[in-house]
């Protein structure tokens, strides 16, 4: 892979931006242990000074008991406690102990305190008139640090004379652990870094499989393989989501190619007949007839032939339109009792005509809803024609309407032929034609797309519909409506080819 694709890619972002962050992330982390180490060792040093001078207050005394003007400190302890002993032996390590004018008492300095330098008069008076003990930071010769807790005590025989003390401790070992960790932070973060880094790219490689997967099923998808599919990982994620966002597009596309296919299959199958018999008929007018009245009639049957072309074609294209929700409902308020006595009484004299008693059975006072008019009185016509069509004379049609809470239920019962069981699966399907035997197709018999129209406009209402027939005692088409209206972003007549249809 060329080195401009690899840093352009969504693999060298991602982990450069997961690096960029856990380096700040593990930066911030370091500085505030070691910030939290300085002030913890600060406090400990600073916390030993305030044990150290509370054993100056306890021990010390400045005594002038041996006749002379000047005074010296009286360490006043125990020298047989041992701990007593080592307390104040702590104490005397670092320490100086002057008068208001700077001037250092005979045994007031320590061996240790030489080496950090004089203390000047002015520092020393300033202390003096300070009522909080000052801190201070000092070097030795050697550079070693210290850090100084300097105050006051009063004379034992003048409790108005102050003494300037000063005791220290030295920071070598404190400083020595600070660099320690610093050094050992600064070692560990690029470590770190590098281990972050590569276990970066190889957890983000792993987590863009799935999109790898999904282009390289979007790179192979053909309209011969549609129904390729990415397996889910089963994490619930907001990858298993584009893979299942993605499979559901490549269903949505697969169903349209099936629908593309199924009407080029129609058209042909279907068209075949009308035009082969056209052909004949104008093949054989061209060549036999010999009169006006022969070719006039060759033409007029070729006319109709023609005709029935045209509502084929009508009748596919908009089948095919509904099918692919380039056919919107417009949806109103509807009584559906209205709407089927209505119709009902349309179908009564063609009804007579084949000899069928048609009865409405209503048997809820109001049914209202949101649907379609024109959808919906078009599937109840189509249903109405069927059962009278294939009803013998003296049988019945029977028309119901119920409801079930939110749902309305219509059946339109016959007592006609009847279907047998091979071909209620197919029923739906278009041009599709319940035939007996040695039976061929007629206009008569229509085209075999009614109850197609009728399974797209229950589906497009959110309803369902199925059927039972038994040979020779009828058949009862079964179709639920929801009364409510649709969900909130459902595209109307958008429904998937037997999503909802089912026959039994």
């Amino acid at each position: 892979m060329d080195h401009r694709q690899i840093t352009r890619g969504l693999r060298f972002t991602l982990t450069a931006v997961y690096t960029l962050v856990f380096t700040l992330l593990l930066v911030g982390v370091a500085l505030l242990f070691r910030q939290t180490l300085v002030s913890s060792l600060d406090t400990q040093v600073h916390e030993h000074l305030d044990q150290n001078w509370a054993v100056v207050k306890a021990y010390l005394h400045i005594v002038n008991d041996r006749g002379l003007t000047n005074y010296h400190p009286n360490w006043n302890y125990d020298h047989d406690d041992p701990d007593e002993s080592n307390t104040v032996a702590g104490v005397q390590g670092v320490y100086v102990i002057a008068d208001d004018q700077g001037h250092v008492l005979d045994d007031g300095m320590s061996a240790t305190y030489e080496t950090l330098g004089e203390d000047k008069p002015d520092q020393i008076r300033a202390v003096l008139r300070s009522p909080q003990p000052v801190w201070l930071q000092k070097h030795d010769d050697k550079g070693v640090p210290y850090l100084i807790r300097a105050s006051y005590v009063t004379g034992e025989t003048d409790p108005n004379k102050k003494f300037y003390v000063a005791i220290g401790v030295p920071l070598a070992d404190s400083q020595k652990l600070q660099t320690r960790f610093t050094w050992m932070i600064a070692g560990l973060i690029p470590l770190v870094i590098v281990t972050g880094c590569g276990m970066g790219w190889v957890f983000t490689g792993r987590a863009l499989k799935p999109v790898v997967e999904v282009a390289e099923t979007a790179q192979s998808i053909s309209g011969s393989n549609l129904s390729l599919r990415i397996p889910s990982r089963g994490a619930g994620d907001e990858l298993d989501r584009l893979i299942e966002t993605f499979n559901q597009m490549i269903e949505r596309l697969e169903v349209s190619f099936n629908q593309i296919r199924q009407f080029s299959t129609d058209v042909s199958h279907e068209l075949r007949t009308p035009i082969t018999i056209i052909r004949g008929q104008l093949e054989v007018a061209l060549f036999t007839a010999t009169t006006v009245e022969q070719y006039r009639e060759a033409i007029i049957n070729s006319l109709s032939d023609i005709e029935r072309l045209s509502q084929i074609v009508r009748a596919l294209l908009l089948l095919s339109q509904a099918e692919t929700g380039q056919v919107v409902l417009q949806k109103q308020q509807l009584d559906l009792t209205e709407v089927l006595e209505g119709i009902v009484d349309q179908f009564q004299i063609p009804a007579e005509g084949a000899g069928v008693t048609l009865t409405f059975d209503n048997r809820t006072a109001r049914c209202t809803g949101d649907f379609d008019r024109v959808q919906i009185e078009r599937m109840i016509s189509n249903l109405m024609s069927n059962a009278i069509k294939f009803t013998p004379p003296g049988g019945e049609v029977k028309v119901t309407l119920d409801r079930h809470e939110d749902m309305a239920e219509i059946r339109v019962h016959d007592t006609g032929e009847g279907i047998s069981p091979e071909h209620l699966p197919h029923i739906f399907d278009r041009f599709y034609r319940v035939r007996g035997a040695g039976e061929q197709a007629s206009p008569e018999k229509g085209l075999g797309l009614g109850l197609s129209f009728v399974a797209w406009i229950v589906r497009a209402h959110g309803g369902t519909i199925d059927v039972q027939s038994e040979l020779h005692k009828g058949t009862t088409f079964r179709v639920l409506l929801p009364l409510h209206p649709a969900a909130p972003g459902m595209a109307e007549g958008a429904v998937a080819p037997g999503e909802v249809v089912r026959s039994s």
